[in-house]
């Protein structure tokens, strides 16, 4: 599969706050008093545990059907009606839609920031062809110096971690400020110390810590909105990942498979007792765009890495030291390469037709807009049903969701020629990669599994199996050669006893 890594998202954060706001999950007027609050109480401890136990039956059942969507073949399905005038938009918000976040950050200390920024493009660009002699240990030449291209492997890691020490440099030598109100305070490294001590050491979650999960209509529908959001945007994580990585279109096979493993993973974080559900992380498909680096070796080790930030708190909360600045800056520079990632697709588009040129624009500004107007006006959706206004909210305020939405309904409801709105190129890239290798290498089973392994063809009637079409045109193709070569060669057999007998 594809380099991606799942966590934790903020579409379901929402969702959640909507069904803690109802006056039935309302706090007690008791707890928001400091001095009449005994946080080590069974009374106090029971208030914040149900309603994390609330959480977790939503997202639990609300995870089932992003399950049951991508088993069944359902998002597959959907894929044939979506081209590059849906995929372009939808790609493209992914970073749009954080500019004002990503400036909040890096605003709060340019210099930062700018350092930060000279330092990625400084490595990624400029320096990212030059190599750095590093010794290494191998079997047969033992302890030597090889040259290592280590500014195109590690350019966001390197430009973050040189500015994080010169933080902490400036924070120990009090040059920026320690008042909270005065202008470069977040760039302190210590402004959120306090976690880095109350921070556990070890702790491993397991299910049922919070006590019994419950179950309410109005949260599942919240949250059922929040998961759709979510599939929406993995669909176009995956197609920005294969376009910066230089892979082939994810099949449908990939995709309803990432989509199901993607309803497991929601299903496991709740069960472990989170109220938050997980997606592809868009940071790190950024972080792709920028390295080049795509192996999936390296995703498995940084998997292992949060497991372990995740089982040793004091490490995870080592790196919420990061300055605000810092992560400013970096976002600055990996979310343009998801846009332009998003733009790129607009080539096999005929961008002087007008109907294309309305229906990519439109389905960008609503897709900044709505979210925007919705995000501060939450109290105008009222249709008074609570449940509705729940999904409503939710969706709008995915700037993905609208502007991939307003994308796929306008491309296939107005009129336009398949080559005007880039399908003959479209189905041709897809047509094209299944003549390669590269289709059943990136998105088939890990070691054999479906070739050579469970290879009965049963299986391939399942929606997220591997179809045998993918690597039986690669079979035919290499049979036609060989067929051809083997006539070539009864050819200058023939030549040879023709020139032999003369």
């Amino acid at each position: 599969m594809l380099p991606i890594l799942q966590g934790g998202t903020l579409a379901f954060v929402a969702p959640s706050f909507a069904k803690l706001s109802l006056p039935a999950w309302k706090c007690p007027e008791w707890t928001f008093s400091a001095t009449q609050v005994n946080v080590s109480s069974p009374e106090f401890i029971e208030e914040w545990q149900k309603r994390i136990r609330e959480l977790q039956g939503d997202i639990m059942v609300a995870s089932c059907v992003n399950i049951i969507v991508g088993f069944s073949g359902l998002i597959g399905f959907l894929m044939r009606f979506i081209g590059p005038l849906t995929i372009a938009p939808t790609i493209s918000l992914v970073a749009l839609q954080f500019f004002d976040s990503a400036g909040y950050d890096a605003g709060t200390h340019w210099g930062i920031s700018a350092m930060t920024i000279f330092f990625i493009v400084l490595f990624s660009q400029y320096l990212k062809n030059v190599p750095v002699p590093v010794p290494v240990y191998g079997q047969v030449k033992k302890c030597h110096v090889s040259k290592l291209y280590l500014f195109q492997i590690f350019p966001v890691l390197l430009a973050l971690s040189i500015s994080w020490i010169i933080c902490y440099v400036l924070t120990v030598t009090n040059v920026f400020p320690s008042a909270s109100s005065a202008y470069g305070y977040l760039a302190r490294t210590d402004t959120k110390g306090d976690v880095l001590s109350q921070a556990p050491w070890f702790r491993i979650p397991y299910p049922g810590q919070w006590g019994v999960p419950t179950i309410s209509l109005a949260g599942v529908f919240g949250i059922t909105a929040a998961v759709i959001s979510c599939m929406v945007e993995s669909v176009g994580y995956y197609h920005a990942c294969a376009r910066l990585i230089g892979a082939p279109p994810p099949p449908k096979h990939a995709v309803n498979r990432g989509i199901g493993i993607q309803g497991i993973g929601c299903l496991v974080s709740a069960v472990l007792g989170s109220v938050n559900g997980t997606t592809s992380f868009c940071q790190n498909i950024a972080a792709l765009g920028i390295t080049r680096v795509a192996s999936r070796r390296v995703i498995i080790f940084a998997g292992c890495v949060l497991l372990l930030m995740g089982v040793f708190g004091k490490i995870g909360a080592a790196f919420a030291t990061i300055p605000s600045p810092v992560i400013g800056g970096m976002f600055l520079v990996t979310f343009g390469a998801i846009t332009a990632g998003g733009i790129s697709y607009l080539q096999y588009v005929d961008m002087n037709s007008s109907r294309n040129l309305f229906v990519f624009g439109f389905s960008i500004y609503c897709g900044l807009t709505i979210p925007n107007w919705v995000n501060r006006n939450p109290e105008q959706i009222q249709t008074g049903i609570i449940q509705l206004d729940q999904v409503i909210q939710v969706l709008l305020s995915s700037s993905m969701f609208v502007g991939g939405f307003l994308g796929f309904v306008l491309d296939n409801t107005l009129r336009g020629s398949q080559e005007e709105r880039g399908l003959i190129a479209w189905n041709q890239i897809h047509e094209d990669s299944e003549d390669t290798l590269n289709v059943s290498e990136v998105y088939n089973f890990p070691f054999g599994i479906g070739t050579r392994f469970c290879a009965a063809s049963w299986l391939w009637r399942i929606p997220f199996w591997p179809k045998p079409e993918h690597g039986g045109k690669v079979m035919r193709r290499e049979h036609s050669l060989n067929e051809e070569s083997g006539q070539i060669s009864m050819e200058l057999r023939e030549m040879l006893d023709v020139e032999l007998r003369m």
